[in-house]
């Protein structure tokens, strides 16, 4: 029998479902720059203000997208850099706003989630060659390490007030997860390994922290880092910071591990390799299937009772990735059958054969809902689903594209 991860068969498989998904996504082009939320059918959802996150997902797509040499897929992702380059580019204040309306109204804050985004839309945008990419990408540098950057901590600070005088108290997890992405991304089209040194002091606070919770990564902080493990305790399906574990981050910190270990000049690769493990299992043994259905559930508490039952997609995204990078370090038969069992799932359940793309939400029966995420926003987890077994761990993925599956390498797998 065939290891899928490793599978030219498979491979040929992922490199079609890569491209239906693109092709799904090709109406997100605002002709106003950026890019558009998607509905259930693919078609931009009207009156939604033009989101920073979205632009800067689809940018980093569709780049991989004209990095595989799929027609348009360039132009797509100048019309969405476009957005970062314009209307959500903060002239008087720096830095990018998480939204603009239609009449032009900015919503308030900076966010360092959203800022980690433009990092990684610009250095994938480097990588493709798009017009104006290194200089969004020089920008957002500067920014991100000028307000988001604490190097006294090793961490990001987590929002702004949109002049950047006000820094909210709140840490988080989750934009420092986004941040390491971006890190390592913008190291491996530079070259500048300063990235990686910043990258791997996050990854090193948030092992430290997740061993001491039994493998559980406590989410929210307080301005000092103290753990605040009841935030949001009445908000528990709340789309960027829930209550509890979140199953999902387990997993992505599981596969982020893993490139943060293959990356030069990390010192101790196995500290890495090890926790991935452990975050890994303890992802798996917390939230699949656990309440008699198949699927991930989205949360759970402190002693691993889930909370929030609901499947989000991006969660088995992550956890087929995150099993093909422990497979590819490790070339261990479990995580291979891990991946097999999470591509069958979601070929069941998540993939609108209908329709085209994945449904984000289920609910614990593995039925559509969108009371968390109405449509299908964009395509970032899903489409990079169809890569991460295709690349190597080092260098990220859009440099990796390049040099494995694109122009610069040997063609499609």
């Amino acid at each position: 029998m065939s290891v899928w991860p490793t599978s030219p068969a498979h491979h040929r498989w992922l490199d079609q479902h890569s491209r239906d998904l693109l092709a799904f996504g090709r109406r997100t082009a605002d002709p106003g720059g950026g890019a558009r939320w998607l509905d259930d059918r693919g078609e931009p959802e009207p009156g939604r203000p033009t989101s920073a996150l979205i632009s800067c997902r689809m940018t980093h797509v569709y780049g991989i997208g004209a990095l595989l040499g799929v027609p348009g897929a360039g132009r797509i992702a100048a019309q969405a850099m476009a957005g970062l380059t314009g209307r959500l580019r903060d002239a008087e204040h720096g830095g990018w706003h998480s939204s603009v309306a239609e009449d032009g109204t900015a919503e308030p804050g900076k966010s360092c989630y959203d800022h980690a985004f433009v990092l990684l839309a610009a250095s994938t945008g480097v990588q493709a060659a798009l017009p104006g990419a290194d200089d969004l990408l020089a920008e957002a540098s500067q920014v991100f390490l000028d307000r988001f950057w604490d190097d006294k901590a090793g961490m990001c600070v987590d929002t702004w007030d949109t002049a950047f005088s006000i820094l909210d108290d709140y840490r988080g997890i989750n934009a420092n997860m986004h941040t390491v992405e971006a890190m390592l991304s913008v190291a491996s089209v530079t070259g500048d390994r300063a990235w990686i040194d910043r990258a791997v002091r996050i990854c090193r606070f948030v092992v430290a922290a997740a061993s001491d919770h039994r493998w559980r990564i406590p989410e929210h902080y307080d301005a000092t880092w103290t753990p605040q493990p009841d935030y949001n305790i009445d908000k528990p399906d709340h789309a960027f910071k829930p209550y509890g574990a979140t199953i999902g981050h387990g997993l992505e910190w599981s596969r982020l591990l893993l490139h943060t270990a293959s990356a030069p000049t990390v010192g101790d690769p196995s500290f890495f390799a090890s926790a991935a493990r452990n975050l890994f299992d303890r992802a798996v043994a917390d939230g699949w299937a656990v309440d008699g259905n198949p699927g991930f559930v989205y949360t759970t508490d402190w002693t691993g009772r889930p909370v929030v039952r609901d499947r989000m997609h991006w969660v088995a995204a992550e956890g087929i990735n995150a099993a093909a990078a422990l497979h590819a370090y490790t070339r261990e038969q479990a995580y291979a059958d891990w991946y097999r069992t999470w591509w069958d799932y979601t070929e069941a359940y998540l993939i609108d054969h209908e329709h085209g793309s994945w449904f984000h939400q289920l609910d614990p029966a593995n039925r559509p809902t969108a009371t968390v995420w109405p449509g299908k926003a964009d395509l970032y987890h899903a489409f990079q689903a169809t890569l991460g077994a295709r690349v190597p761990l080092w260098p990220m993925l859009a440099t990796a594209v390049d040099e494995h599956l694109g122009q610069a390498g040997s063609g499609s797998a």
